[in-house]
């Protein structure tokens, strides 16, 4: 008779207590083995953190006194003989703001990027494909708006070159006006007219600033060619002269008059040149009055212009009075 055998005990399920206690005890060790990893990755990244703070701040400070010298600078000199020769105030304080928003925006996003990189990096996160994203979507954008990328670094340049700025009379071709603004983008002027143009940098080719430096007022001169010359030179000399001595005028020479000499003799004028170093934007005033007291002076000299013809200026000779011409009479007359 075969013995029959007895079926094996049953092991007991475990209860959720012991569930938990088990997940518990695995979460610990868990813990236990990552957390020295998990608190040198959180120290990298306060450290970090904490550096990116510290340099942007230091960073910013070191501009904004940088900026703010350079506008003190500009405000020692304003409203000075040297300020109003050299320096235009607005210009001045208009194109370092500019400067220090491009600085600190651009240290800025350096120190701040390189920040988040290095954060994702500490995080074990790949950063190839977020790189090579960026990299296309600037390639995209740079094509894209490619006439605004042009207009600003334009702009960029422009600012750091100093090649015009708010109150500056520019010349770029198409108009010449006064620059009542400079932006990054885009470039105001006034017109002679009163017209306000709205450049963009990105266009300009090439600029004439007629405000740096200094300008140079030029006269023609045009006399009778039978004049004196030596005595025409010698009483335009002494009007330039007394020009000179004459306020408000004497401050905004910057040298005498010189008399060049005659350039062109042609139908009977002779054309006498003058010239004269002024202060920037004023040389047409200058022109203006330079050759109003020429003229006067001339005439009070009794030199002949040339726009009236030779012995003009002169009370004429009695055998150069004309005689009236008789018109012909419309029968013939008979002789005695």
């Amino acid at each position: 008779m075969f013995a029959t055998a007895r079926p094996a005990a049953e092991s007991p399920s475990p209860t959720p207590l012991e569930d938990s206690r088990k997940s518990a005890e695995e979460t610990a060790g868990w813990i236990q083995e990552n957390w020295a990893s998990w608190l040198g990755v959180g120290l990298r990244i306060l450290l970090v953190v904490v550096i990116a703070y510290v340099l942007r701040r230091v960073v910013q400070r070191m501009i904004t006194k940088l900026i703010t010298r350079m506008t003190r600078t500009a405000d020692a000199v304003d409203g000075t003989a040297l300020g109003g020769l050299l320096v235009n105030h607005e210009r001045r304080r208009q194109r370092s703001e500019a400067l220090g928003s491009i600085l600190r925006s651009s240290a800025s996003f350096v120190i701040l990027g390189t920040a988040a990189l290095t954060v994702l990096s500490a995080l074990k996160i790949d950063l190839a494909p977020l790189l090579a994203s960026a990299g296309v979507a600037g390639v995209a954008l740079g094509f894209g708006a490619r006439n605004l990328v042009m207009d600003f670094l334009s702009g960029v340049f422009m600012l750091i070159e100093d090649q015009y700025g708010v109150g500056d009379t520019i010349d770029v071709g198409e108009v010449t006006g006064e620059v009542i603004e400079v932006g990054l983008r885009v470039t105001k002027l006034r017109g002679d007219d009163g017209a306000i143009w709205y450049m963009r940098n990105g266009e300009v080719k090439r600029i004439g600033n007629l405000s740096q430096g200094w300008a140079t007022a030029v006269v023609d001169v045009p006399v009778a060619a039978g004049e004196d010359l030596d005595r025409v030179r010698d009483v335009i000399a002494a009007a330039g002269e007394e020009f000179g001595g004459t306020e408000p005028w004497s401050e905004q020479l910057w040298g005498e008059v010189d008399v060049l000499g005659l350039t062109a003799v042609a139908q009977g004028t002779a054309i006498i040149q003058v010239q004269v170093r002024t202060m920037p934007g004023k040389s047409i005033g200058v022109e203006r009055e330079l050759r109003w007291r020429i003229r006067e002076a001339l005439l009070a000299a009794g030199v002949v212009m040339s726009d009236v013809p030779p012995g003009a200026m002169v009370p004429p000779r009695a055998e150069q009075v004309a005689v009236p011409r008789q018109a012909p009479s419309g029968g013939g007359g008979g002789g005695e």
